[in-house]
């Protein structure tokens, strides 16, 4: 075991009393974060640990204090220190959704309660009390994600520069692709909404990683949880899935698009997010060390290559495809 330093002793101590504990670590994230689990005689909880010059942990707190007034279930914040990014959680446990299905437990109540849930988040009011109300996933961020893909996978991953006379050609794809995804609604965004970030425990769900959430485009977070990076679905479940979350849409979020516009509206979204998410994985390896994503890009690369082959007007995008990502 990692053993943590003194000041999260001491945080404990302050904020725990005179009770003993015991502290492991558990798995974290692609982040700077750390998390122990704090075991008292009485209770269990969750110890963030992320470094104030590394990670702003406020976002983190005014997003979960947000959602839970709209009983949106992420952890309960027992105690928060933003001068030493120490914060004391309510404990979701160790099973994810995607240790969930390694464990073979039925894909079809998570993936449910994932879609009300989403559903919850979505309908959420956008009336600025929220920090994240005030980040627009707007052309800018979303052109800055696309660039992780050239940048860090094309470029460091596979090594192969790209030629001058291609970088027009991005560019004018990724345009007409953003142009096309920005005609979306705008809702609250969890921005990774999928498989490591969903908890399961005792048919519980709880929502964890929402720090980064923004507005934006209203199928991001249904192509995170559909189109997810690290498990892979039949079209017949993602198909059940979509239609599942359309229908409370239509209720919810006043989202009437025909069924042929749904399904572009989701296509177009997943492709940006999985060239997105392809590019930070690439980044992990190469700046931060963290190789094990690599394993995790040819699944994420094969959505894309399903739905490039349904739109004759994005055949631009899958000649670079073939030629920087074969």
């Amino acid at each position: 075991m990692t053993q943590p330093h003194d000041s999260l002793h001491r945080f404990l101590q302050e904020t725990l009393g005179e009770v003993s504990f015991t502290l492991t670590r558990v798995a974290g994230d692609a982040s700077f974060r750390c998390y122990y689990r704090v075991e008292t005689p009485q209770a269990r909880f969750i110890l963030m640990d992320a470094p104030p010059d590394k990670e702003e942990s406020g976002p983190f707190l005014d997003i979960a204090r947000f959602l839970a007034r709209f009983a949106v279930p992420v952890p309960q914040v027992i105690q928060a220190r933003l001068s030493s990014g120490h914060l004391l959680l309510e404990d979701f446990g160790d099973v994810t959704f995607l240790e969930a299905i390694r464990q073979q437990v039925d894909p079809r109540p998570l993936y449910r309660a994932a879609v009300q849930t989403l559903l919850a988040i979505q309908a959420t009011p956008l009336d600025g009390s929220c920090i994240a109300h005030q980040r627009p996933f707007d052309r800018a961020m979303l052109r800055r994600e696309l660039a992780l893909f050239t940048d860090w996978y094309v470029e460091q991953i596979r090594a192969t520069p790209i030629a001058e006379a291609d970088w027009p050609r991005f560019e004018a794809v990724f345009t007409r692709l953003l142009d096309e995804i920005l005609q979306q609604p705008v809702v609250f965004v969890h921005r990774d909404y999928h498989s490591r970030n969903l908890m399961w425990q005792q048919g519980r769900l709880g929502v964890l990683d929402f720090q980064d959430a923004v507005v934006g485009p209203i199928t991001y977070d249904l192509a995170s949880l559909l189109r997810d990076c690290y498990v892979a679905w039949d079209a017949d479940f993602r198909q059940e899935m979509a239609a599942l979350w359309l229908e409370g849409a239509r209720d919810r979020l006043g989202y009437v698009p025909s069924a042929a516009q749904f399904q572009r509206d989701l296509d177009w979204m997943g492709i940006q997010r999985n060239l997105k998410a392809i590019g930070i994985f690439g980044r992990l390896s190469r700046r931060d060390g963290k190789h094990g994503y690599l394993e995790d890009i040819p699944r994420t690369l094969g959505y894309v290559r399903e739905v490039l082959g349904r739109y004759p007007e994005l055949q631009t995008l899958a000649d670079l495809m073939d030629r920087y990502a074969p």
